[in-house]
């Protein structure tokens, strides 16, 4: 038996949901424990980072990294989900707008940003998620939330918009695309999307789900996606499998603690300055 234990990069295809992809890579490398960092858009395609076994305990370090999208923006039309897949609410005429006027309103929104979830989304209110409300035709009063736009900028305008943009985890793209069409004075929806990159890892880098293989499949180590976090070589596991304090010279909240090359565990801080066990990794 072959004990897969890393991450898989993997190109979402249009047409799959993410747990899909983890359905599948369940059976084509027969392992169990999989999971993924960041849920896609069943019509979006990209960089899905799927963790695999022991990987899946480093999780909650993972899902709140930085991402990289590539989407496309229709004018004049608004749908119930906020992309064209979904039903026609609302038609307006509207002109492109000038380049120079466009690239403005893009790069209006780079820095924080309050915006409020559709409905088709996975956030959960009261225990349900809102789409299963939306597919209930409810509407349920969503809070805004906080999000940040490190970058964007402006790649082609043709019929629609295609823009770039960087932005923090829990960010709605489709939102994103409905609030620039707001600002540009009229209303839109996002008609495609490709996440290019999570992290450090971009499309390039991913495998392709329909001819990935046991054979075929690449995986990165654990420590190489948690390069954010600050590494401390240890000769001796002992004190980290009974759980026991380390004391640290060191400012950084969070430390990856590794053992002959792999990771072993991620300590934290605590108030009296020793580092204390938040999770292990083995």
């Amino acid at each position: 038996m072959i004990l897969l234990d890393g991450v898989c990069l993997i190109n979402k295809p249009k047409g799959y949901t993410s747990f899909d992809v983890v359905n599948k890579l369940r059976r084509i490398l027969g392992e169990r424990r999989i999971g993924h960092t960041g849920t896609l858009d069943p019509q979006a395609e990209g960089v899905l980072v799927v963790l695999l076994g022991k990987a899946t305990k480093a999780m909650p370090f993972l899902v709140s990294h930085r991402k990289e999208y590539v989407a496309k923006l229709k004018l004049g039309v608004k749908t119930d989900t906020g992309d064209v897949w979904g039903e026609t609410i609302e038609t307006m005429e509207m002109e492109m707008q000038d380049e120079e006027r466009v690239d403005a309103v893009l790069r209006s929104f780079i820095g924080e940003y309050s915006q409020i979830p559709p409905m088709v989304s996975a956030i959960r209110v009261d225990g349900k998620r809102l789409y299963e409300y939306a597919r209930q035709n409810k509407t349920i009063e969503r809070k805004a939330r906080e999000i940040q736009i490190h970058e964007i900028e402006l790649i082609s305008i043709e019929d629609e918009i295609e823009f770039r943009v960087v932005c923090s985890s829990g960010t709605y793209i489709r939102t994103l695309c409905e609030d620039i069409a707001e600002r540009l004075g009229g209303i839109g929806t996002m008609s495609k999307l490709t996440r290019t990159k999570v992290q450090e890892y971009t499309l390039e880098s991913c495998q392709e789900l329909s001819t990935l293989t046991l054979e075929t499949v690449r995986l990165q180590s654990l420590a190489s996606v948690l390069s954010h976090m600050p590494k401390i070589n240890i000769d001796d596991p002992t004190f980290v499998y009974h759980g026991k304090p380390l004391k640290l010279d060191m400012i950084e909240e969070e430390v990856l603690l590794m053992y002959r090359d792999e990771a072993l565990a991620v300590y934290k801080k605590a108030e009296n300055g020793e580092y204390r066990s938040l999770r292990g990794l083995w």
